[in-house]
C-alpha cells in the first residue's frame, strides 16, 4: 500500500488515480495522520462487450446487410408505396 501526503496528491492527482485504477491502494496523509484511502472500485470493468462476451451471443452476417427499401422509407418518413 502506497502512502502520499496531501501536497503530493494535489501535485500528482492524475498519476495517483492511474495507479489506483491499476489496482493499487493509496493512503493519504495530512500532518503524519492518515485521513483517506484511495482504492479501486470493486467490480469495476472496462466498457463494451468485447471484454465480457455474452454466452451464446452471435451476430449473423445478415445483420450487416442493407435494410430493405420499405424499412428505410419508414425511418425517413417517406411513403414507399
Amino acid at each position: 500500500m502506497a502512502k502520499i501526503n496531501v501536497r503530493e496528491l494535489k501535485a500528482n492527482l492524475s498519476a495517483v488515480l492511474e495507479r489506483v485504477a491499476g489496482g493499487e491502494t493509496v493512503t493519504v496523509f495530512k500532518r503524519s495522520e492518515a485521513i483517506a484511502e484511495l482504492r479501486p472500485v470493486a467490480g469495476r470493468r472496462k466498457p463494451g462487450l468485447l471484454d465480457h462476451p455474452v454466452a451464446g451471443l452471435t451476430i449473423p452476417d445478415s445483420f450487416f446487410d442493407p435494410l430493405p427499401d420499405e424499412i428505410l422509407a419508414a425511418f425517413e418518413g417517406r411513403d414507399n408505396s
